[in-house]
C-alpha cells in the first residue's frame, strides 16, 4: 500500500508491506496504514495512523484496520478544536484529549473481543499516529500512541530516535538519542499538572459497536496494549520525520548498515517518489521477516 501528498511545508510519503515471513505462509499482512486529510485549505489536519496486529492471532489483521478507522473517526469528529490546540501549542489538552481518544479505541476493542469470546490478548493491536497541520506557519508535528514501533527524526544526516517513554503527558523539547550515543537521556522538571480536559472522543451515533466506560478523569488509564505514548515537536526545515511498525524500527534500532542507507537516502531536500520511498522501505536485512509499514514527512 503506498501514499503520498504534500502540504505547505511538508510533504509525505508513506508504504505498507507483508513481511517475508508473510508471504511464506500465505498469511495476510498483519500491519494497516490509514492517512486522511480532515478539512480544506490551511485550516486542514493530517492524520497518519499505523497499526500491527498481534502475531498469530485469528483476524489480527482487520483488528488492526479497524483500530485505525476507529482513532481517524475520532479525530475527524474533533478536527476543529484538534488543529486549534495544536496552532496554539496546547499541549496539556493534546496529550490528555489523544489519550483519552485512544483510550476509548482500545476499550471498543475490548468490548469487541468479549462479545466474541476472544481472548483481549489477541484482540489488541499496536497502533502509533501522527497529527500533522496543512497551515505551513505551523511546525508543530504530533505523536500518540500505544505498544511497539518507532518514532524517528533524521535532522543533519543523523537519525534521533525520539521514541517517548511510556506514561509521559509530555516530552516536547526532551532530549533525544543518537544511534551510538549510548546516553541515557537527562531527567527533566517534573511537570506542573493540568486540569482536567474533556475528552476529544465524543460518542459516536453511527456506531452499533458497545463502548467503555469513560475513565476517570483523574486517572491516567493504560490500554490493554501498553502505556500511551505522546510527543509533540517543532520540526525544522530539511528534517525528515519517520513513523514505522516494529518489523522497521527494530532492524532500524539494530542495524547500522540499514540506518546508513536510509539515511543517505533520504536526507535530501526534496522527498522522493512513491516507487522509489517503496525501494527504500523494502530494503532487506537478515533476520528480520516482519511486516514494514513506515511515514516519513519531508519539511521544506
Amino acid at each position: 500500500m503506498l501514499e503520498g501528498a504534500r502540504y505547505g511545508t511538508l510533504t509525505l510519503r508513506a508504504a505498507s508491506m507483508r513481511g517475508g515471513s508473510a508471504r511464506y505462509r500465505g498469511e495476510p499482512r498483519r500491519d494497516a496504514l490509514l492517512a486522511v486529510r480532515f478539512g480544506i485549505g490551511d485550516s486542514a489536519l493530517v492524520l497518519v495512523a499505523v497499526a500491527s496486529g498481534q502475531p498469530a492471532a485469528p483476524g489480527a489483521h482487520r483488528v488492526a484496520r479497524e483500530l485505525c478507522e476507529w482513532i481517524a473517526a475520532a479525530v475527524g469528529r474533533n478536527q476543529a478544536r484538534l488543529t486549534e490546540d495544536i496552532h496554539t501549542a496546547n499541549r496539556g489538552a493534546l496529550s490528555s484529549g489523544l489519550h483519552r481518544l485512544t483510550d476509548r479505541a482500545y476499550g471498543r476493542l475490548l468490548a469487541g473481543a468479549t462479545v466474541r469470546g476472544l481472548a483481549p490478548a489477541d484482540h489488541t493491536a499496536s497502533v502509533r499516529c501522527l497529527l500533522l497541520p496543512a497551515h505551513p506557519a505551523c511546525r508543530t508535528r504530533v505523536f500518540f500512541g500505544v505498544g511497539d514501533g518507532g518514532l524517528f527524526r533524521l535532522r543533519d544526516g543523523v537519525w534521533q530516535d525520539l521514541e517517548p517513554a511510556g506514561g509521559e503527558r509530555d516530552t516536547v523539547g526532551g532530549p533525544v538519542l543518537g544511534y551510538g550515543g549510548g546516553r541515557p537521556p537527562a531527567q527533566q522538571p517534573s511537570q506542573p499538572p493540568q486540569p482536567p480536559q474533556p475528552p476529544y472522543a465524543q460518542a459516536d451515533p453511527s456506531s452499533a459497536a458497545p463502548s467503555a466506560p469513560d475513565p476517570d478523569p483523574d486517572s491516567d488509564p493504560a490500554p490493554a496494549h501498553g502505556p500511551f505514548r505522546f510527543r509533540a515537536s517543532v520540526a525544522r526545515p530539511g528534517d525528515t520525520l519517520l513513523l514505522c511498525s516494529a518489523g522497521l524500527a527494530e532492524p532500524l534500532r539494530g542495524e547500522a548498515a540499514l540506518a546508513d542507507r536510509l539515511a543517505e537516502r533520504w536526507d535530501t531536500a526534496e522527498a522522493p517518489g512513491l516507487a522509489a520511498f517503496l525501494a527504500d522501505a523494502q530494503t532487506g536485512v537478515k533476520g528480520y521477516a516482519d511486516d514494514r509499514t513506515a511515514a516519513a514527512v519531508w519539511e521544506a
